[in-house]
């Protein structure tokens, strides 16, 4: 019998069994501490438990098992001891208040490396396989990274599930058990390929499938009217078309395994999978059309809204997980708690961007329809529930809707949206008392581009609490994207900076580091980061900095190594590594990188005898399969990482990498190897940023602007500690109103210039030299981002960062500094925050 963390997942809240393997006398959390040899028993009774998962569980034997076998094998020994975690719980106890986080993305990475370093059995599990004659390094790299996610929302979503594991906050989070994810990237002659991420194709040895809990979701149809006898009238949908969406748990185990949480993904599958009248008769193709568009749902992250096929489908499947989930809780609900009313005093809902918007009008059909709750009934249970996290100040990611669409695809819903509008704005129009006031800039429908159906308003009017993610991004919120909203209801947004579990990218990504600060400051630093504290009198001990540079060195080797398999690009550990990992987005500047990189290319060929400080700038991140401008930036880069590491007089004095199909397991060999980390958003776009904490922590130093977290990041490791440069979010507003700012820009920097003309004559693209000019012109004639306006202050303080290279003593000084300031950015500070302030959530 599994406990409360599992049984709380089953169909009607009742406790839910599965058929694991014959009970052992196993501890399921005994840490291990670090270079501590384990119990010999623990190692003997893992090693058999594997053996007997390969054998009767995969039909392998230990000849014929290829180390995606031993993989497997061994997740699911693993899954053995969480489940028995499980047990060590309050079996059956009903937490007084649980939090349910609903996001369209979960980047979990490999979950072998979390599994074994959470429950304390990393060594015990190296010993048992190694018993077996087997490598944990090869069975870790066998697993496939879980392709739930894309970039910092889904790892943030990751990250904080592991968090309010560990903190032993009740909480289930709800996503899609996508097919392929988001996509695999491969380059073509430096181009962007798009192919299937084929996670799934020898299944997923951590999910248990749970058939039975399964729920009907309704698409189009019509909404028809009765009367009841309390004389109010129920409106009742009648869906077209219905889809099922079957639940998928995924275990979440917590620091030491004193909890275990729960990831449940929605697979979409059709109520019949086959017609199979039509395919006797031979129309075999068409017998399985309604399936095939079912199971589209769950079949790819953010397919392409290029097409209006593209935008329904997003539109389906953003509706489709987030009903799935308000029916699962509901019900958990009421067969806890009996009555909904109380849905508020026990439950909390956190929607992790506008995806899961469409709550708002789904639970008050709910309440409405299915529970016969009053409009004012509802409205008081769905807004009090519900809290909102906005991600985005970019105009193009607040998500918005054709109202044509909202009312073919989800007619009911549209009419509550519509009932929820007049209400907000008779209530507005009342309190401007014949004052002026603009309708249209508080209103839930867009009347000035086509009707649409305003999204991130929707989820702040139907919200609690709205929060931001940064301090500069939480005041943004005010002033700009919901300016309006916020005059009306001031204390509604508030700010939760994001965080990173330690657990993942320090413990698991950086084992060297992770020993030293274990040496220094005692094991207490592995359960209480602010323990990094007392790494800061090290800072000054030269012998200290050497052996930090030492363990930096190491994982620079096995970075070039990856390097060189992934792209034949041999790279000098010893220079400066220069990291810029993400989404390749226009706002985010890879462009202004590259631009310098030219610029420092064609420095160097003036003066190849000067004392050059070495580096290598390494790129990795995934464009949108239809953002066209940014598959050209990738583009350049290859183009130009060919020309300047093929030229004879640049030597290892400048070296250009991208590294293809970035994810959560390559960010785990490049974060711990970066000297330099590439934060450099246009000041005001980046809401946060969890990347720069994560290579902050690490020891990488920060170029950045003040943008997103980087503000706080300045604050906490100190302004000598990290490079700052260009406009700040003020600087930029004034400048994008003067006219002709990129030109007036380009005119005063000939070394820009000289670039831009660089890239847009074919000095990179010989065979076509018009190839760049789209991204040339666009800067000389646009540059919404200002990516001209900083390009000179960027360029001086590369050259800060090149000096400060050549002065050892100071670099190591500042990284060891960068990793002791740090723990603020934990992402269990970030759940204690939402805990307390947001969810009312008592803690574990």
């Amino acid at each position: 019998m599994l406990n409360a963390a599992l049984s709380v997942l089953s169909r009607n809240g009742e406790a839910e069994t599965t058929a694991s393997s014959t009970k052992t006398a196993r501890s399921a959390a005994t840490f291990v501490k670090p270079r501590q040899r384990p119990d010999g028993d623990a190692v003997a009774q893992l090693r058999e438990d594997i053996r007997t998962k390969l054998v009767y569980v995969l039909g392998k034997t230990a000849a014929t098992a290829r180390d995606r076998d031993w993989f497997a094998a061994t997740a699911l020994a693993l899954r053995d001891r969480i489940v028995d975690a499980c047990e060590q719980q309050q079996a059956g106890a009903v937490p007084d208040k649980r939090v349910y986080y609903l996001s369209l993305e979960f980047l979990i990475g490999r979950l072998l490396s979390d599994a074994m370093n959470n429950l304390g059995l990393v060594e015990t599990t190296k010993a048992a396989l190694r018993e077996l004659g087997v490598d944990l390094a090869e069975v870790e790299g066998a697993e496939p990274d879980a392709a739930l996610g894309n970039g910092g929302l889904g790892r943030l979503a990751a990250c904080f599930m592991e968090s309010m594991a560990s903190l032993s906050i009740p909480a289930v989070g709800y996503g899609i058990r996508y097919d392929h994810g988001i996509f695999r990237q491969f380059l073509e002659d430096g181009w962007q390929r798009e192919a299937p991420e084929t996670w799934l194709a020898e299944g997923n040895p951590w999910e248990f499938p749970r058939p039975e809990t399964t729920y009907k979701i309704g698409f189009g149809g019509h909404v028809t009217m009765t009367s009841q006898g309390d004389h109010q009238i129920r409106r009742h949908w009648h869906p077209a078309e219905t889809v099922n969406a079957v639940a998928y748990d995924i275990p979440v185990v917590g620091w030491r395994g004193k909890h275990v949480n729960v990831l449940r993904l929605w697979k979409a599958e059709s109520d019949a999978p086959v017609e199979l009248a039509r395919f006797n008769a031979g129309d075999h193709v068409g017998a399985v059309a309604g399936r095939a568009r079912a199971e589209a749902i769950s079949r790819v992250l953010y397919p392409s809204d290029s097409s209006a096929e593209g935008q329904e489908l997003r539109l389906r499947q953003e509706f489709f997980f987030t009903s799935a989930s308000l029916q699962d809780l509901v019900r958990r609900h009421v067969a806890e708690r009996g009555s909904l009313r109380s849905l508020p005093d026990h439950a909390a809902i956190q929607l992790n961007d506008t995806h899961p918007a469409i709550a708002v009008p789904e639970l008050m059909r709910i309440l409405m329809e299915d529970h016969e709750f009053s409009w004012e009934d509802a409205w008081q249970i769905t807004s009090n529930t519900l809290h909102y996290t906005n991600h985005t100040l970019l105009p193009e990611a607040l998500e918005t809707w054709p109202v044509e669409l909202m009312e073919r695809l989800l007619p009911r819903h549209m009419q509550i949206i519509y009932l929820i509008n007049w209400l907000h704005l008779e209530e507005q129009s009342k309190n401007a008392k014949g004052g002026t006031f603009d309708i249209s800039a508080v209103s839930l429908i867009d009347e000035a581009h086509g009707r649409r159906v305003r999204m991130g308003p929707l989820a702040f009017h139907g919200s609690r609490r709205v929060n931001g993610v940064s301090a500069l991004h939480s005041e943004l919120l005010k002033s700009t994207v919901f300016k309006d909203l916020h005059a009306i209801e001031p204390e509604k947004i508030v700010n939760k900076t994001n965080g990173i579990t330690f657990r993942r990218w320090l413990h698991n990504a950086n084992p060297e580091l992770t020993a030293l600060a274990v040496e220094v400051a005692g094991e207490g630093v592995l359960d209480d980061p602010e323990g990094l504290r007392k790494l800061e009198p090290f800072a000054d001990d030269a012998e200290f900095r050497s052996r930090y540079a030492a363990m930096r060195k190491t994982r620079k080797k096995r970075l070039a190594q990856v390097i060189a398999e992934r792209t034949g690009v041999v790279v000098d550990p010893s220079a400066l590594f220069d990291v810029q990992i993400k989404r390749i987005h226009e706002y985010k500047r890879q462009l202004l990188n590259l631009i310098e990189t030219v610029a420092l290319y064609q420095a160097i060929k003036q003066a190849p005898n000067k004392d050059w400080t070495p580096r290598v700038k390494i790129f990795a991140g995934k464009a949108a399969p239809s953002y066209v401008q940014a598959k050209l930036i990738i583009k350049l880069a290859g183009d130009i990482a060919w020309v300047v590491n093929e030229d004879p007089e640049i030597g290892g004095k400048l070296k250009v990498v991208f590294l293809p199909n970035y994810s959560v397991s390559l960010a785990e060999v490049i974060i711990p190897a970066a000297d330099l980390s590439e934060q450099i958003s246009t000041a005001g776009m980046e809401a946060s940023g969890t990347g720069n904490m994560k290579l902050a922590l690490n020891g990488a130093l920060t170029v950045g602007t003040l943008d997103g977290a980087n503000i706080e990041i300045k604050d906490h490791v100190g302004a000598d500690n990290i490079f700052i440069f260009g406009l700040d979010a003020e600087e930029v507003l004034a400048r994008s109103r003067e006219p002709n700012y990129a030109g007036k820009a380009i005119a005063a920097s000939p070394r820009l210039a000289a670039a831009l003309d660089a890239i847009g004559n074919g000095t990179f693209s010989p065979e076509e030299p018009g190839r760049f000019a789209p991204l040339v012109d666009e800067l000389r004639h646009g540059d919404r981002y200002l990516t001209t306006v900083d390009f000179d202050d960027y360029w001086r303080v590369q050259r800060e960062i090149e000096a400060a290279w050549k002065r050892p003593a100071q670099w190591w000084r500042a990284a060891i500094l960068n990793t002791a300031r740090m723990a603020w950015f934990s992402s269990d500070r970030s759940m204690r925050e939402y805990a307390e302030e947001i969810w009312r959530v008592r803690l574990g």
